[in-house]
């Protein structure tokens, strides 16, 4: 790793965790805990973060990710009707990814047992899965993001250049109609990014509540997105604008 690639992931490490040890920060760059304090203390000079006992913080004034536990009861009635129309669009034998949304949770807690392969950086939807017999799970390895469960970071970006699916199932924080689609912080923009990427067809699972809002990191645009399936709560000028770009939209 660069010197200034191993910058890069400090930074983004600290801002979104927080606060992050010295001893933690030198075993996910593999370098000495020394070579990280030197690193820290360049940071702060340039304003990145502030060093702390044992570690560093975050100065970036950024959206924090929502804790899973708060995600899962957070529009639930929603986000199951959403789940019960991406899983129409499954056919046997295809490969799918599914992101680490609560969202992408509910697909899994209610997929049939079909033989389909499916990609995912969530811990949960893994779990969700590993007792259907005919689907086949691929995880992504990573850094583990503590209050999504999933796995972030250049090893996760960079397992998931070695698989093409034929859908993507996606969901996000915001979904502005000039901005595209966009995410809290830039460790989980930076792996959806090459989700968008790796896919025949993106599903983008949205709720009402997601329309009009810019979060902090862009991820896509919404050129890139297939089909927008939503609840019936969405607004309906925003569904029209979409279907005028060729996007398709489902509510629930």
């Amino acid at each position: 790793m660069l010197v200034a690639e191993r910058y890069e992931l400090i930074v983004q490490l600290v801002n979104d965790r927080g606060s992050i040890r010295v001893s933690e920060l030198s075993e996910l760059c593999q370098v000495t805990e020394e070579t990280i304090r030197r690193d820290l203390d360049r940071l702060e000079q340039a304003g990145k973060l502030r060093r702390s006992h044992g570690g560093a913080v975050s100065v970036k004034d950024q959206q924090p990710e929502i804790p899973y536990f708060e995600r899962e009861i957070t529009h639930a009635e929603e986000k199951r009707r959403i789940a019960e129309e991406a899983i129409r669009q499954i056919e046997p034998r295809e490969r799918i990814l599914l992101d680490a949304s609560s969202t992408a949770w509910y697909m899994a807690s209610i997929m049939p047992d079909l033989p389909l392969t499916v990609l995912t950086n969530s811990i949960k939807v893994a779990m969700e899965l590993s007792g259907k017999e005919k689907i086949e799970v691929i995880s992504t390895g990573g850094i583990l993001a503590q209050r999504s469960l999933s796995f972030i970071g250049p090893l996760a970006e960079r397992s998931l250049d070695a698989y093409h699916v034929d859908k993507a199932f996606l969901s996000c924080k915001g979904v502005h109609l000039e901005r595209g689609v966009s995410e809290s912080n830039e460790l989980q923009a930076r792996v959806k990014q090459k989700m968008f990427g790796m896919a025949d067809k993106v599903f983008l699972l949205a709720d009402s509540s997601k329309f009009g809002v810019q979060a902090f990191t862009h991820v896509a645009d919404l050129s890139q997105v297939n089909t927008v399936i939503t609840d019936n709560g969405a607004d309906e000028e925003a569904c029209s604008l979409l279907r005028k770009r060729s996007i398709h939209v489902k509510t629930t």
